[in-house]
């Protein structure tokens, strides 16, 4: 007899992940290269959708991508993967297509409804999650839900501006803060983000400059949304949160904004992302449950 299971697609720009929900974890994990247009695509989940019904009894599909998605509709807009996704109401699309239904949820929001479910904030209702990338996004989660907002922007947190002219996505990154290292130093080869923090850990002082620069914005950014949103926790992830240097550093500056603003009673409880490669699956299946519980 095969087990009940949730099939699982995360779509990013240059792969495609799949999965097999089953028993609370992600099982048969692999990637295959994100096809350059739509006929492929549809070919390639679809062949992907029936090789899981082989194996398991698929019930649903629950599927994570960049972009702004209109989770009733499957409807993407704005930056994204797989730009010839956009515009289609994907979810009635996909359901036909493979007999089963469907969710669709952006990705950052899949990432921290896995952080909340099952990760470093696991059993806790009330969380944001700060995905630090090439630029900042996120999720606010509130009763164990993503809050997507008004106009979709919920967790868009890197367009908040840190200061008269610096968006948080500017000034909240390794790498455009390592690009802004280069811009300074143009006689130096271009470093990159994992340069500043080797660089800073061998005593550089001007890189650990540039990392200081990055660590008190996202300290103020955790600051301010701990005092307009009130989260149980924050919780850090992307690329960068796997830097053991990361979390202490953003740690002391927060020390440093909780002295400045002495009368705060609450100082922000932060942590380091729980999950890595399949954070956007286990997400995918969390969100596709909420839908069709």
């Amino acid at each position: 007899m095969k087990d009940m299971a949730i099939g699982l697609i995360d779509i990013g720009g240059t792969s495609i992940k799949f999965g097999i929900w089953a028993k609370t974890a992600v099982h048969d994990q692999h990637a295959v290269a994100t096809p350059q247009t739509l006929s492929a695509f549809l070919t390639l989940i679809s062949n992907e959708v029936a090789a899981m019904k082989e194996t398991s009894t698929i019930t649903g599909v629950g599927i994570s991508t960049a972009g702004v998605v209109d989770v009733t509709t499957g409807i993407i807009s704005g930056a994204g993967a797989a730009d010839y996704t956009h515009g289609r109401p994907l979810i009635s699309e996909l359901t036909e297509r493979f007999g089963v239904p469907v969710s669709i949820e952006n990705d950052a929001n899949c990432a921290a409804l896995g952080e909340a479910t099952y990760g470093a904030a696991k059993g806790i209702s009330d969380v944001v999650v700060l995905v630090i990338g090439t630029g900042v996004g996120g999720a606010v989660i509130l009763d164990g839900r993503v809050r997507h907002g008004a106009h979709l922007l919920g967790g868009e947190f890197g367009y908040m501006l840190t200061d008269a002219a610096l968006t948080v996505s500017r000034g909240g990154t390794a790498v455009n803060m390592a690009l802004a290292y280069s811009a300074d130093h143009p006689d130096e080869v271009p470093v990159s983000g994992r340069d500043l923090f080797d660089r800073a850990a061998q005593g550089d002082s001007t890189s650990a400059q540039y990392l200081q620069r990055m660590n008190e914005v996202l300290a103020r950014t955790i600051f301010n949304l701990q005092y307009s949103i009130d989260p149980t926790c924050f919780v850090l992830a992307g690329g960068v949160s796997a830097n053991p240097a990361f979390l202490p550093g953003v740690s002391a500056a927060l020390d440093d904004v909780m002295t400045t603003v002495a009368i705060a009673p609450v100082r922000p409880d932060v942590r380091i992302a729980q999950f890595r490669n399949d954070a956007n699956l286990v997400g995918a299946a969390v969100h596709y449950l909420q839908q069709h519980a």
